[in-house]
């Protein structure tokens, strides 16, 4: 047995080498055709071709000079844009002068007109700029020099971040997409003309090598939780090696939310199952859908191994799996194949934070019975689903048995749930900190559904884009992703579940005070091992409810019925009955077998 994982770590070792040494095996070479493709627009098409002509020349080796240089083409045409069409500050003197009178400044669109007479479509678009942007100025007056010159800076301001950007250049988020299609259209190397054999040599290679690793766990001991000296474990306990995988899936994160543009390799290697499965080229989203889902089967089998004991956790196991496979990666891109919308049915608001943005929304609606259907499911899953099935089984119904976050947390993080800080300090940081996100998501969707109704694009002076951007930036990536999931070999498998996800809070509040669900004890048995405290991965000290026989009612706990699993003594159970019923009839429980191993 120890041979076979030895050469299953040695293959999986291999072909994750493949993997990682494809990001720098590309050249990029830019032509006439990838950019009338990637940029259609006429007048930008021909600004771009003007000063990328060196891009055309001859291929560049790295992807960092590419996307640099192709940067660099950006900010050259935006400057330019910005020099000839941005209202300067002898303009500004001029209308101030124009609109003096006895009262102050009395200021009027159409006086500007003797300002930006000439037939140059230069002045011409400064003149339509000021009248889009300060038209609500017209007809003010102003007692106050400074006063006057501050609105009209302001006017000038707006013009120079919207109008001359979005007109006469790129903006940032084109820029963004631009430098990530770019690119992967001007790749080249033996990715790009084999990326189907590149996909078995990385993905198959770290599959097989896997399943040689963990299967012949089945015959290492009977069933049970081995405490096998985990907190002596390099890997398991902030070691060297748990720095490591913790550094990469930082990395990761950080480059596939912020900076697709570099991991176009990866993203390229993926786009025959893409073809197969949509009918159109993967994106960075679908490099993280299938490495994602592959995460939670590989190591979902290692968890129906390592917990084969409780057939709690080998059903619940079994549905994170089901779930993620089916609703999360595999239903929402056949939905794109059959030109319907992308949609995720199992996911809810808040945690699907951008469910009611207005380009969703009417994305949905356009899209006829299916669509509004979506919709519909969508809202009644936040106000029927949750409180009904809260109060019947607890947030774990979600956290633990359907939702995608916690499915990657209870494999892929399985091995780290030992090091969630059970402290009283981090139980007052996290009530903070995921009751503020929820508060976040709330303002923030009230915020859109103003603009979705009303057309208005700030709410109370807030700039409601502004305000999904910060949330999209910091909590859906920084904190979800980066944080979340690259905080394993840190902090424990459940950081975003536990400090961040306002679903969780929401089902939190829920549970806590109307919900049928509770872990009970039987103090009389406990022997105070303190399993239960270890691996509880919400942060619990369960032990300390154990030695007094009380019962757990937690708003953070996900019912994921580890401490149940791993106690030797059969202390925990896991309930769903009322506060009197602890030695009712429970359904499903944690505990059915209560073999441990020293």
């Amino acid at each position: 047995m120890k041979f076979i994982k030895t050469i299953g770590l040695l293959l999986f070792l291999v072909g994750f080498g493949i993997f990682n040494a494809t990001f720098f095996l590309a050249s990029y070479q830019l032509s006439e055709d990838i950019i009338n493709q990637q940029i259609p627009d006429d007048t930008k098409n021909a600004l771009f071709k003007a000063r990328a002509s060196g891009l055309l020349e001859e291929p560049v080796s790295s992807n960092f000079t590419f996307v640099n240089r192709i940067t660099t083409v950006f900010e050259e045409i935006n400057r330019e844009a910005l020099e000839n069409y941005a209202i300067n500050e002898s303009e500004i003197d001029q209308i101030i002068a124009g609109a003096q009178s006895d009262n102050g400044y009395n200021f009027q669109i159409k006086e500007l007109s003797k300002i930006y007479s000439e037939d140059d479509p230069i002045l011409q678009f400064k003149l339509k700029a000021f009248s889009d942007y300060g038209s609500w100025l017209d007809g003010r007056t102003f007692s106050d020099e400074g006063d006057f010159r501050s609105n009209l800076q302001n006017v000038a301001d707006n013009i120079k971040t919207y109008g001359i950007i979005n007109q006469k250049g790129f903006d940032k988020y084109t820029i963004k997409n631009l430098q990530y299609s770019l690119t992967k259209a001007a790749s080249n190397g033996p990715v790009s003309d084999n990326p189907a054999n590149f996909l078995w040599l990385t993905y198959i290679l770290c599959i097989v090598g896997a399943m040689m690793y963990i299967l012949p766990k089945i015959k290492d001991g009977p069933p049970g939780i081995k405490n096998n000296r985990i907190f002596h474990s390099a890997m398991k306990n902030v070691g060297w090696l748990g720095i490591l995988t913790g550094t990469y899936l930082i990395l990761f994160y950080i480059f596939l939310y912020f900076y697709p543009e570099y991991m176009t390799s990866w993203i390229i290697m993926v786009d025959p199952v893409s073809m197969f499965l949509k009918g159109s080229e993967a994106g960075r989203f679908f490099l993280y859908g299938f490495i994602y889902t592959l995460c939670i089967l590989v190591m979902g089998v290692r968890m129906l191994i390592k917990y084969r004991h409780s057939r709690y956790q080998m059903v619940r196991t079994a549905s994170v799996m089901f779930f993620q496979t089916a609703f999360a990666f595999l239903i929402p891109e056949i939905l794109l194949r059959l030109n319907q919308p992308y949609f995720d049915f199992k996911n809810i608001w808040p945690l699907d934070y951008d469910f009611f943005f207005d380009n969703e929304l009417s994305t949905l609606v356009n899209n006829g019975g299916l669509g509004v259907f979506m919709l519909v499911w969508g809202i009644a899953l936040v106000l029927v689903a949750v409180p009904v099935f809260v109060y019947f089984f607890g947030k774990r119904w979600y956290c633990s048995w359907v939702c995608g976050c916690g499915g990657l947390a209870e494999t892929l993080g399985d091995p780290y749930r030992q090091l969630s800080n059970k402290s009283l300090k981090a139980w007052r940081v996290e009530r903070v900190l995921i009751h503020s996100v929820l508060g976040f998501a709330v303002l923030m969707t009230i915020g859109v559904l103003y603009t979705y109704f009303t057309g208005a694009g700030s709410l109370l002076g807030v700039s409601t884009y502004k305000v999904r951007e910060v949330y999209g930036a910091w909590i859906g990536a920084g904190f979800a992703g980066v944080v979340g999931t690259g905080f394993y070999p840190f902090m424990g498998n459940r950081v975003w579940c536990r400090f961040g996800c306002p679903l969780a809070a929401y089902l939190g509040f829920v549970q806590r005070f109307k919900s049928r669900f509770r872990i009970t004890t039987n103090g009389g048995q406990c022997i105070s091992c303190g399993n239960c405290s270890t691996y509880c991965e919400m942060g619990i000290d369960v032990r300390w409810y154990a030695q007094r026989g009380q019962n757990i009612v937690r708003s953070s706990c996900v019912g994921c019925g580890v401490c149940s699993s791993v106690c030797p003594r059969g202390v925990l159970n896991l309930e769903n009955k009322d506060e009197k019923g602890r030695f009712g009839d429970p359904i499903l429980i944690g505990n059915d077998s209560f073999k441990v191993q020293s």
